[in-house]
């Protein structure tokens, strides 16, 4: 096989297979991105200018709507253009910076919720102790760790790819994903498999503490009618991001290293989507709608009125 170790740029064959439809596709995608961002923008424009909002758990739900713009932002503009090109393809350099941004918004979302789950842990379990533990200067650290931490798996990531030399430059998908990178190294890539499962594993971990942590708190929360309209209030919307979220990313992960090449192109498309399109989408619905809060405060930003 022909050594493409110095390979320029990788061919991504995922829209190969809805060429005729590519205006009809790109639509729905501007659609969608441009309703992600709005969304989102607006959730980040509205705890940014409301005092009111400037406390922990509104500060997580900040910082959760930030890093899906800044994951958004390494896949759709780069989508949407290869709608309108008749070649799609992507260089190294972008590739592995698509990488680097794709993975690093996914970890910090995993970082981010079991943040949040420990927050509504001790608001919910350890009340009188809340203001004590979690305080604006403690959740800015939180934040500052879970971007410090994200960004370095991310490094290590993208260094263990750089390493490898490669005999193939066809990516079975509509954008880099490392492991489809990975696949076409000509040499032994046990150490970037471990790498994965590493990352891996601290994901399952995190989702373990955000398990644990809301066992302790349905167990506080159904001791009183209070209770149980705080968790539905606060915690559900949490759960329901937290598993919408693994369900769809998990589901791309095991695709993409088990799943087999016959599966037809448009499945393989959908799923390895739906964790870059659904998740971003339902979040700020989510918050938005469900927090009483930030729901006023934004229907106050959208009639002009003056914030009290």
């Amino acid at each position: 096989m022909e050594n493409l170790s110095n390979i320029i740029v990788f061919n991504l064959s995922g829209l190969n297979e809805i060429r005729s439809h590519k205006y009809v596709f790109f639509a729905f995608t501007l659609l969608f991105y441009l309703l992600i961002t709005f969304l989102n923008l607006t959730l980040t424009a509205t705890i940014l200018l409301e005092k009111s909002l400037h406390e922990p758990m509104y500060i997580f739900i900040g910082n959760l709507s930030v890093n899906t713009l800044y994951g958004t932002a390494g896949f759709y503009p780069k989508l949407l253009a290869d709608f309108l090109s008749d070649t799609h393809v992507i260089s190294f350099a972008g590739c592995l910076i698509q990488v680097f941004v794709i993975y690093s918004s996914v970890m910090c979302e995993y970082t981010i919720l079991t943040v949040m789950a420990y927050d509504r842990y001790v608001a919910i379990c350890k009340p009188l102790d809340y203001h004590s533990i979690m305080n604006n200067v403690t959740a800015q650290k939180f934040v500052l760790f879970l971007w410090i931490l994200t960004f370095f798996e991310a490094t290590v990531t993208i260094l263990l790819t750089l390493r490898l030399p490669f005999c193939g430059s066809q990516i079975d998908k509509l954008y880099c994903e490392n492991w489809s990178v990975v696949k076409l190294s000509c040499v032994d890539t046990t150490l970037n498999n471990v790498g994965g499962y590493i990352i891996v594993i601290s994901c399952i971990s995190q989702a373990i503490f955000i398990v644990c942590s809301y066992i302790q708190i349905i167990k506080v929360c159904v001791k009183s009618g209070e209770g149980r309209r705080k968790f539905m209030q606060t915690c559900l919307p949490h759960l329901i991001t937290l598993i919408n979220f693994t369900f769809t990313s998990i589901s791309d992960v095991m695709f993409s290293r088990y799943g087999s090449r016959n599966t037809p192109q448009t499945l393989r498309n959908i799923l390895a989507v739906e964790y870059l399109v659904i998740p971003p989408l339902l979040n700020p619905l989510i918050y938005g709608l469900n927090l009483s809060k930030i729901y006023l405060r934004v229907r106050r930003l959208f009639k002009m009125e003056s914030w009290t």
